[in-house]
């Protein structure tokens, strides 16, 4: 499988995703708890994980599992980095608007790629570093609103300590991926057996997260086993598989491409769900919008092109001038 159809893959499900989210909706509200979304959807993963390792160890029994104590312990640290990551977006929230949250949410492009050389030690062309700052500003631009607006304002507007916490936001978000990268890569193992290890911790810290919601709220509600399944619609179910698929597309990538490439596809994938927002949910787009797409589409050439495309060299051949 080529990694450019898994990107392809996982750019139109992650596009789907705030789609299928907003669907599931009923008058403006979820009718389900929307914690329980991810715990089912890192089950989902381990489920469907489990059942490839069993059919790749029935065909091929020398399949490399690693099962030494030193290798396990590094998968919870993803986990517990998406724990603390997702606590501070929502501290983010406290003190910026919902608008300024997501362009500053674009800092994860450059922030992925500087840890993706510094840890990963994997070098970038000058091109390259030009094509993800650009990346960063077509995702920005087309996120910008007209600057005759009230939110265009707002975007100066946070106290310092938002801007802090979306600084820290972006790298945690990198460090997360950059790390799970080089789990996936640090050895030979079936990518399988590293997606179990990893999911079954998933699993476990989201439960816990639940759990310490139950406690929170005084099990006002029940314990939320009672409550996993309440309210649930095909259209619940959608987004969950939604979610299960795009992680174990994101592990596909992690072992076999990189972080650039997720980063590509996951920001293709806000461009498509913002043009397709247009035709379902009547939403109006900016010139903003198309310049952004354009100068994307302007970054993805300039990164995955080959050098001799992107310089036009005069060729060696040519005949010298003559003197007069």
């Amino acid at each position: 499988m080529q990694w450019y159809f898994v990107a392809a893959l996982l750019t139109i499900l992650t596009s789907s995703q705030g789609i299928l989210t907003t669907l599931s909706q009923s008058n403006g509200r979820y009718l389900y708890d929307y914690a329980t979304v991810p715990f089912l959807a890192e089950v989902f993963k381990l489920v469907v994980s489990s059942l490839l390792l069993w059919q790749e160890c029935r065909v091929s029994p020398s399949t490399r599992m690693t099962t030494d104590w030193k290798s396990v312990r590094l998968f919870p640290i993803p986990s517990v980095i998406y724990l603390v990551h997702n606590n501070v977006q929502f501290a983010t929230l406290t003190y910026v608007d919902t608008s300024t949250y997501q362009i500053m949410g674009n800092l994860k492009i450059v922030t992925t790629a500087l840890l993706f050389r510094l840890f990963l030690r994997r070098k970038l062309s000058n091109i390259q570093w030009m094509a993800i700052c650009l990346l960063a500003v077509g995702t920005t631009t087309s996120q910008i609103k007209g600057c005759g607006e009230a939110s265009c304002d707002s975007l100066f507007s946070a106290p310092i300590q938002g801007y802090m916490l979306g600084i820290l936001s972006a790298c945690l978000s990198a460090l997360a991926g950059v790390y799970t990268e080089f789990l996936m890569k640090k050895n030979n193992d079936s990518l399988y057996w590293q997606n179990v290890q990893l999911y079954t911790f998933g699993a476990i810290f989201n439960m816990a997260r639940l759990l310490a919601d139950d406690f929170r709220g005084g099990f006002e509600n029940g314990p939320w086993w009672h409550r996993i399944f309440d309210g649930y619609s095909i259209t619940t179910w959608m987004v969950v598989l939604n979610l299960g698929s795009t992680g174990l597309l994101v592990s596909w990538l992690m072992k076999y491409a990189d972080n650039i490439v997720k980063v590509y596809s996951t920001s293709m994938a806000m461009l498509l769900t913002m043009v397709l927002s247009v035709y379902l949910f009547n939403f109006k787009p900016a010139l903003q919008l198309f310049l952004g797409i354009i100068i994307c589409m302007m970054s993805l050439h300039m990164y995955f092109a080959p050098p001799n495309i992107l310089v036009d060299l005069p060729s060696t051949t040519e005949a010298a001038p003559m003197k007069v």
